[in-house]
Parts: structure tokens; C-alpha cells; sequence
């Protein structure tokens, strides 16, 4: 048979259509052919045992290769067929796979060569998945066969071994220099293919032949091939998982395919940017229908000689009007883009267009050039509670304050009009002792109002005024009228009506005291509150003092129209706020 004619396999049943390949020195040709039955293609490996430089020691790795392959099953192993002998030699007949292989110059982009590692890394999983485990042996660019979908085979079983059994002297040095790891001249493991595998990936990846990878070999150490200065756009964390496939020692090496598959697969191959949000979901909480609220995020880049560049996107809603990623009915992102690894965005949103008191939950978009190419950020929003006819302060405690101011300013009104100067007069005429004796008596009435009868300190200091004010004014009273038994009945209800509105006036004061700190919740009740004192105040002093006074009709106008108007504009306020929400409602989007 001479180089230029095919040999004759019809009486087996093939014709021969073309030479796929030869191994001169193994005496080992390739050939495409067709079943001339079914004319369905295969590829039927002629080994020449009888040629010159071949030996029929060959046959043993060809009948080894049939073994493997009838036994495996995987779609990115070619099936084995049949076999047949011949005068000179042996042939194996398998599956066709019409895919050039990775020896072939051709061109993948760093993710095309990222998916056909993880395939041809599926591939050895299988194989290492297999009982008893099979090592390849002889991983390669020309025994990787990849098609146009980028679906990835492994050929050549020849030189394959079962687990991780002794080399037999006369196969260690079998295998393609720059691709044999130092175990294999011993003991091959699991993570024999691996290395080979990674020497196949830096083929791919720095465009050079397998014949020259001893371009990058070691001149020390001619298993430890350098590949990163080839390789500056690469990933460096993909650059050390690479690294790791290649270390010489295989105890450096990843133990198996799959976990090397494992470490694989989340990286990138290209040295993308990184997005840290200084928040993942923003809140917000409006006090007031209509308001617009902003917040700020920071979006950092911590992949180290990368860009980040993002452009923000609103995701799409059921219920939000139709927009555009530039033009949202509610939320903006200002501003929308950005390139920098150090980025501050500011997120508004618009609550006019939303229902009252109700939450709303929305996601925004940021596309980039990182890895992965979105991240979502929460934006959540509280609307304000629609304003109903009521007030924070109840109108029966605003009329309980009037009146009791009202109360407290007639008393003391009158005291200072018709009391004061007779008690002043009793004060100036009694001796040292007896004032001396008044103190005490102040003293003691208040000691027992706070101690025994459990008053708060403003209730016995007004208990114990009340009662000294009522026993000198009573007692006034009686010298007037005559009469020791009269002034002292006198005296006695006058202690008496000075102790209980003394107690009364205390509790007035604590109460009010309370009703300004606790009730006024805002500046709008604090100022009605302080109105309204001030009215009740204008009334009792009128009531007594008389309203014809111009300082009474100056401070009752003062403070009557500032309440009046403060008490009838808020409810028409609110009115006005419900009426034209209820006729918007219909158009506002729902949560």
C-alpha cells in the first residue's frame, strides 16, 4: 500500500473516503470511511504492526483501547463500533465526530475556551467516576476535539490506564512532551490528566502549538511552564486556579476533576470590576402626602486595575406606567450613569403619584461591566397616612384647660384685687412669733400633704397656700363681722375652701404641665395649647376684673382669634387635602 492509494476494507463492510491522520512510528493511520450498507460515516484506525518500524507489541494498547471504550458511555467519548482484523495489522472502528481538534489553528474568545475546559473537565470526571477509575494519560490539544457549538470530545484510549496502577517500563516515556507530569513515569493519579489538561488550556489561551510548549518550560525545571506574563487581561484568580492544574507536584494539584470542576466554574477568565453597594435596601418613610424623599448609595470597585462602568435600570412593575430605563413615573437614580471604581448615586422618589399610608417595594437595576453584569438594589417606601378629621389633642381636653385656667385666673384675680391688701394689712400688724408661727404652720400643711396625703410637691405647696390665704382671710373676715364664734367659723371655712382649692389648683398645674409636654407632639398643638391658656387666662381675669378693661379686651382679642383661627383652619385644611386625594385616588398607582 502506498501513500497515495486507500487501502480496501469492503469485504469488512467500509469503503475508505480520506486520511484523518497517521502516526508513522506507532504504524498507525487514521481514515475516514462509510458503511457501504447505510453509508453512515465513521473512523476506523488502521494499526500497521507488520510495517517497518512497528511492532506487534502495539497490539496489546490496541486491544487495551477496545476494552476501554466498550465499556464507556458518555456523549463526549466517540462510541466504539467494531473491529476487525487484517493480514498486516488490526483496525478499531468508532463514531465520527465532525470537529477539528484543539491542534487545529483556531480562534476562541477567553469565555469559549472557558466552556470547553468545564466540559472536557466533565469528561475526566466521568472517566474518574468509572470502577475502577481510568486515566487518560495522553490529554492534548490533537485528542480534544471541539465543533462549531463548542460541544468538546476526548479521543485516543490507547494509551489509558486503569487507576493509579504501576507504568510498565516499556510505556513510561509514552506520552507528548510538555504534557507529562512526573508522576506518570511512576504511578499515575487522578491528578495526572489534570496537568495535561492545564498545559492543553495555556495552548488555547497564549495561541502557541503544542509542539512549542517548551517555549514556556522551566529551563531549571522543565515541568513548571510560565504563562503569566502572555496573560495580562486575564483573571488572576482564574491565572492561579490555572497555576494550580500545572504544579508540578501533584500533591499541589487539585486531588480530582471535580473539584477542580468545582473551583472552576464560579470565576471569570477575564479580570472583571466588582460592585459592593454600601446598602442592598434603601427605606423609605414619608411624613407628608406628596412628599419627595432622597437617599444616597455608594457603589465601590475592589478588583484592583478595573473600571467599573454601570447604568442604572428601574425593573419593571405590574403595576407602574410603561417607562423607560431613563424615565421612571416615581423613582429617579441620579446620575443614571457612571464609570469610576468610587461611585455616589442618589435615589429619589417622588410619593404624589402613590397611595396614602400604604408600602411599596420596587427593585433597581445596575447593569456593568462587572461580574455578574446586574445587581439589584431594594428600594422600599412608606407612604404618609391620609389626614383624617382629628386632632392629635382631643377638643374635650382643650375645654377642660380653658376652664380650669379660666378658674384659676378668677381666683387669682380676686385675690390680688380684694384679698391681697387684707392679708397683707393682717401680716404687717401681727408680731414676729405669730408670723414665726404662719411659716411653721405653711410648713406643716405642706409636710402633710406631700407626706401623708401622698400630693405631688406643686398639689401641698398650693394646699398649704390655700389653706394659710383662707384662715387669714377668714379670720379677717370674722374681727369684721364681730365675735369670737363667728371668726373662728369664719377662719374654719375658710381653711377649709383654701385647702380644697388649693388641691384643685395643684392638680390643674400638673395636669397642664402634662398636657403641654405630652400632647404638644408638634409645633401646630404646642402653640394651640399655649393659646388656649392664654384665652382662659383673659376670661377669668375678665370675668372679674371687669371686660370693659382695654388691657382685658387686648388680651382677650389676642388670644381668642389666633385660637379660633387655628382650631377651624385645620380641619378645613384637611378637608381640602382628603377631598383632592380621593379625586386623584383613581390614577395613583397601587403598591
Amino acid at each position: 500500500m502506498n501513500s497515495y492509494s486507500y487501502p480496501d476494507f469492503s469485504e469488512n463492510g467500509y469503503q475508505v473516503l480520506r486520511e484523518l491522520g497517521r502516526n508513522r512510528e506507532g504504524g498507525r493511520i487514521t481514515w475516514l470511511a462509510s458503511k457501504v450498507d447505510t453509508g453512515e460515516q465513521v473512523v476506523v484506525k488502521q494499526f500497521c504492526f507488520a510495517q517497518a518500524g512497528s511492532s506487534w507489541s502495539g497490539f496489546r494498547a490496541c486491544e487495551q483501547e477496545i476494552q476501554f471504550l466498550k465499556k464507556l458511555n458518555h456523549p463526549g467519548i466517540p462510541h466504539y463500533l467494531s473491529s476487525f482484523e487484517r493480514p498486516d495489522g488490526f483496525c478499531l472502528v468508532q463514531e465520527y465526530i465532525n470537529a477539528p481538534s484543539l491542534a487545529e489553528t483556531r480562534s476562541f474568545a477567553p469565555e469559549e475556551i472557558k466552556q470547553i475546559a468545564v466540559k472536557a473537565l466533565e469528561i475526566l470526571v466521568y472517566l474518574q467516576n468509572c470502577i475502577p477509575p481510568i486515566i487518560h494519560r495522553d490529554i492534548k490539544p490533537e485528542n480534544i476535539l471541539v465543533d462549531e457549538q463548542l460541544n468538546v470530545y476526548i479521543i485516543d484510549f490507547g494509551f489509558a490506564r486503569v487507576g493509579s496502577q504501576e507504568v510498565a517500563a516499556s510505556s513510561v516515556f509514552r506520552g507528548t512532551p510538555g504534557f507529562i507530569p512526573p508522576e506518570q513515569m511512576f504511578k499515575p493519579t487522578d491528578a495526572t490528566d489534570l496537568y495535561s489538561l492545564g498545559v492543553t488550556l495555556i495552548c488555547l489561551l497564549t495561541g502557541i502549538k503544542s509542539t512549542k510548549i517548551d517555549q514556556l518550560q522551566d529551563q531549571d525545571d522543565p515541568y513548571l511552564i510560565k504563562f503569566h506574563h502572555l496573560l495580562p487581561r486575564l483573571s488572576l484568580r482564574f491565572l492561579g486556579w490555572l497555576e494550580k492544574m500545572i504544579q508540578p507536584l501533584q500533591k499541589n494539584r487539585f486531588a480530582n476533576a471535580q473539584s477542580a470542576l468545582e473551583a472552576f466554574k464560579p470565576l471569570d477568565v477575564i479580570r472583571v470590576a466588582g460592585v459592593d453597594f454600601s446598602e442592598t435596601v434603601l427605606e423609605f418613610k414619608a411624613k407628608r402626602l406628596g412628599e419627595k424623599l432622597t437617599q444616597s448609595i455608594t457603589i465601590e470597585n475592589p478588583i484592583a486595575d478595573t473600571l467599573l462602568q454601570g447604568r442604572w435600570e428601574i425593573a419593571p412593575h405590574p403595576n407602574d406606567p410603561p417607562h423607560t430605563p431613563d424615565d421612571h413615573a416615581w423613582i429617579s437614580v441620579t446620575p443614571a450613569e457612571f464609570s469610576g471604581n468610587h461611585a455616589w448615586c442618589q435615589v429619589e422618589v417622588d410619593t404624589s403619584k402613590l397611595m396614602a399610608d400604604k408600602q411599596y417595594k420596587r427593585q433597581l437595576i445596575l447593569h456593568s461591566n462587572a461580574y455578574p453584569e446586574t445587581h439589584t438594589l431594594t428600594v422600599k417606601v412608606q407612604t404618609a397616612a391620609l389626614p383624617i378629621e382629628k386632632r392629635k389633642i382631643a377638643s374635650g381636653d382643650l375645654i377642660r384647660l380653658f376652664l380650669m385656667t379660666v378658674v384659676v385666673a378668677m381666683a387669682t384675680t380676686w385675690f390680688i384685687t380684694y384679698a391681697a391688701s387684707a392679708v397683707g394689712s393682717f401680716l404687717l400688724e401681727i408680731s414676729g412669733y405669730e408670723k414665726i408661727l404662719f411659716v411653721g404652720l405653711f410648713s406643716y400643711i405642706f409636710w402633710v400633704g406631700y407626706s401623708k396625703l401622698e400630693l405631688g410637691v406643686a398639689q401641698a405647696v398650693y394646699l398649704a397656700v390655700g389653706s394659710v390665704v383662707g384662715m387669714v382671710v377668714g379670720r379677717a373676715v370674722g374681727t369684721v363681722v364681730g365675735g369670737t364664734v363667728v371668726g373662728t367659723v369664719v377662719g374654719t371655712v375658710g381653711v377649709t375652701v383654701g385647702a380644697v382649692v388649693g388641691v384643685y389648683v395643684g392638680q390643674f398645674v400638673g395636669d397642664a404641665r402634662y398636657w403641654v409636654i405630652y400632647l404638644a407632639e408638634d409645633s401646630f398643638a404646642t402653640v394651640l395649647i399655649l393659646l388656649t391658656l392664654g384665652f382662659g387666662a383673659s376670661v377669668g381675669t375678665g370675668i372679674i376684673a371687669g371686660f370693659l378693661n382695654p388691657f382685658i379686651l387686648l388680651a382677650l382679642t389676642g388670644t381668642s382669634l389666633p385660637t379660633l383661627f387655628m382650631l377651624l383652619y385645620s380641619p378645613l385644611k384637611r378637608r381640602r387635602l382628603i377631598t383632592k386625594y380621593r379625586q386623584s385616588e383613581e390614577s395613583l398607582i397601587k403598591p
